[in-house]
């Protein structure tokens, strides 16, 4: 999956409050800190920052844990 994970993907993942939607925002390869946050990523073990669509948090997951989904249709105009 982490391959086929680029920015602005859509995807979504399980969490406590039930499925999440979001957006990729970065594939991340060396450790970093989010919120307080240690995430230990790296070229061999990446992680992806995405955002949430609903409250717009920011959180760093494993490739295993996001499902790539269609993206949003836009409402007419």
């Amino acid at each position: 999956m982490s391959d086929s994970l680029q920015p602005g993907d859509r995807v979504e993942w399980e969490s406590s409050q039930g499925t999440v939607k979001g957006t990729v925002k970065k594939k991340l390869t060396k450790p970093v800190e989010i919120k307080a946050h240690h995430v230990a990523a790296s070229t061999e073990n990446p992680e992806f920052l995405v955002e949430s669509e609903k409250t717009g948090a920011e959180a760093a997951h494993k490739p295993g844990s996001l499902k790539k989904i269609a993206a949003k249709k836009r409402g007419r105009s």
